[in-house]
């Protein structure tokens, strides 16, 4: 909890925050409010304004790269695996190989596109020119999406970034314009450095993991060994976290929110059992549409089911489901942060009945 924010003592403005937990993920689903927002919220409280945050991007304290908000001087810490990007997908199995011949096969498009951008950027995805030879093909949304596909796979490549946004467009350049100079982190450096400020982030992780194409869950040789008790296997913990005094708080959670993203992790250190449900049939949901994970001190003691009805301007409390019966004080605790969750929306709270 006192890796990610969440003890007593609140962290005093955004950059803070975001420099600490190394990034803010960005997701479409906004049942509450945005990811990124709701993050930033459930650690600085009703002070935070989303305002903030776009005023960060704009003023490019904090960069967009890979659905992920992270601090602007944190890109050195990714350039080497930009500049090795092609290279490496020789070396490896899996799917990268697949995506590095996909953009070789279609790089006359890529070339159209970085002098599009060139000479008129920034402009978004349906601006820039589809010359692709051979489409995308996958078996989600993204099948024949030429250009957003290839983009992504620029920004991989370190040729081009999101320089903002146009509504909900993102609005793309050369990355030599949005990215900031500063000197490239060698590559096993900067592998290490990431792992070590994951660690610090999370406090306690898993050396080896699943391998993810964004952010990994696990962080290599950084920090001290430990065991859990009762869970098998080897952790790694920071061990400049270890000892020191905590007091806990309430507070409730994003979905996405790093304290809880990792499901098997959140089961075996909490013993809390939570799923997204967003994507079940209404009659198979346990714990609502888009609940919230409820902490309270050092434990995760619950979930919010509650939606946000804009046109009634009203957030519904639909239930509290109750992991561990709560005592008086987690009650308050847990209702004065709805309520505050509530006045920071701007909407009357409701109950059902």
């Amino acid at each position: 909890m006192r890796a990610q924010l969440l003890d007593g003592p609140r962290p005093t403005g955004l950059l803070e925050v975001v420099r600490h937990l190394t990034l803010l993920q960005i997701d479409p689903t906004a049942a509450i409010a945005p990811n990124a927002d709701l993050v930033a919220w459930s650690r600085l409280g009703s002070s935070y304004s989303p305002a903030e945050l776009a005023t960060a991007l704009e003023d490019r304290a904090l960069l967009e790269l890979q659905a992920m908000i992270r601090p602007s001087e944190d890109l050195a810490l990714y350039r080497a695996d930009m500049a090795e990007w092609s290279r490496r997908g020789e070396l490896l199995a899996g799917w990268r190989p697949s995506q590095r011949d996909w953009v070789q096969a279609n790089d006359a498009c890529r070339l159209d596109i970085l002098d599009r951008l060139g000479s008129s950027g920034p402009l978004t995805s349906r601006e820039l020119p589809d010359t692709c030879k051979v489409p995308w093909r996958s078996s989600g949304w993204t099948n024949n999406r030429n250009v957003t596909q290839l983009l992504d796979f620029m920004v991989l490549r370190g040729e081009v970034a999101i320089a903002g946004r146009r509504g909900r467009d993102r609005l793309w350049d050369l990355a030599t314009r949005v990215y900031p100079g500063d000197p490239v982190v060698p590559f096993e450096a900067a592998r290490r450095i990431r792992d070590e400020r994951r660690l610090r982030a999370l406090g306690i992780a898993r050396a080896r993991g699943p391998e993810c194409r964004v952010e990994p869950m696990d962080v290599g040789d950084a920090g001290e060994p430990a065991v859990v008790e009762g869970v098998d296997g080897e952790w790694r913990v920071d061990p400049a976290l270890v000892g020191q005094p905590f007091s806990g708080r309430a507070a409730l959670l994003s979905p996405f929110d790093r304290l809880v993203h990792d499901r098997r992790r959140t089961l075996e250190l909490f013993e809390f059992d939570y799923y997204l449900e967003m994507y079940k049939p209404a009659a198979k949901r346990r714990w609502g549409y888009f609940a919230l994970p409820v902490l309270y001190g050092d434990r995760l003691v619950g979930k919010l089911d509650a939606t946000v009805d804009r046109k009634a301007g009203v957030l519904q409390v639909n239930a509290v489901h109750q992991d561990v019966a709560f005592d008086g004080a987690t009650t308050a605790a847990v209702e004065h942060e709805i309520k505050d969750l509530a006045a920071w929306l701007e909407l009357d709270l409701a109950l059902t009945s």
